[in-house]
């Protein structure tokens, strides 16, 4: 089965791609088939704001990145990518890929369709054991865990649609405020839930949601940190963010789940405040980097400057 190989992901699932249909999203998925057998995988969503600005936001996103058979072949790779061309490159400004895993040997094939590759970075987390997720993880992280469970915070899984909208409120005041890039609309958050499309663990402090994460599982190779926030400053001795990314872990070594993957770190030239926070815990950094195709150059400059403006302002 393609979704055993180690290049898929949670994103490539029938479940990934039904949740973003229900969310409201356009979706693609093509594959390039030999032999009788899918060899070469791909799936995506369209994104973009709403109203003026949708004609400056579209982009296809592949979350993961495709998926490989032990039987590609480099004419398959090849042929894949110039169908994701043909069919999406007059309805958005670019297609990305977002890769969760190691793509190096496939650069020169997907650089020939006209696929860039960027270097981008991420943290991957072994969830052995718990004891050895503690051995690796900072200790000023672990004091700060142990001190927000001792002043009265408690971690559970989200049990009722009013306590998604106080993790929502947290992580829209987040995105404004400090990551300055779009966040899907609430009701995204409630399908995830409602739909079990992904685990909603909560950091709750005198019966307050502080906090929480977003976390997808793919079967026992990982879960990935999808959306994660937390009123950090708003109480004395509780870290709801930090104690949240803790709590996903343990959950992974609970469940005999490999992996804690951190879905991204920036890229390496640029100085990323939230890498500082993702290195404390342990993982491993990897650079999978991403692979775009600017179907428009023009509009692709102006997002890039317009991107930069905001996150600077």
């Amino acid at each position: 089965m393609l979704l055993e190989n180690d290049s898929a992901s949670f994103f490539q699932t029938p479940e990934a791609l039904s949740f973003f249909i229900t969310a409201g999203y356009e979706t693609f998925a093509f594959a390039i088939e030999y032999d009788k057998k899918i060899t070469a995988f791909v799936s995506g969503i369209v994104q973009k704001e709403n109203g003026i600005k949708s004609s400056f936001t579209r982009r296809a996103i592949i979350f993961g990145g495709p998926v490989f058979s032990k039987e590609v072949e480099e004419v398959h790779v090849t042929e894949l990518f110039k169908t994701v061309v043909k069919h999406l490159k007059h309805k958005v400004i670019y297609i990305e890929t977002r890769n969760l895993n190691d793509y190096n040997q496939y650069k020169n094939a997907l650089n020939t369709v006209g696929f860039e590759y960027h270097p981008h970075l991420n943290f991957h987390v072994s969830c052995d054991t718990e004891e050895k997720v503690k051995q690796r993880i900072s200790s000023s992280k672990l004091r700060q865990v142990k001190k927000s469970l001792k002043e009265g915070a408690v971690v559970r899984e989200a049990k009722h649609q009013s306590e998604i909208e106080a993790y929502y409120a947290i992580l829209s005041d987040l995105y404004k405020t400090k990551v300055k890039t779009p966040l899907p609309k609430l009701y995204f958050f409630i399908t995830l839930w409602s739909q079990r499309v992904a685990k909603f663990l909560l950091v709750f402090y005198k019966d307050e949601v502080v906090g929480g994460i977003v976390f997808p599982i793919f079967r026992d190779k990982a879960i990935y940190e999808w959306y994660v926030c937390g009123k950090d400053k708003a109480y004395k001795n509780i870290y709801p963010s930090i104690l949240a990314t803790w709590s996903a872990m343990l959950y992974a070594c609970k469940n005999n789940i490999k992996r804690f993957d951190f879905m991204g770190a920036g890229k390496p030239e640029e100085d990323y405040g939230v890498r500082e926070f993702k290195s404390k815990f342990g993982g491993d950094l990897v650079e999978y980097g991403r692979f775009i195709y600017v179907a428009n150059p023009l509009l692709y400059s102006l997002g890039k400057r317009a991107v930069k403006i905001l996150k600077n302002s």
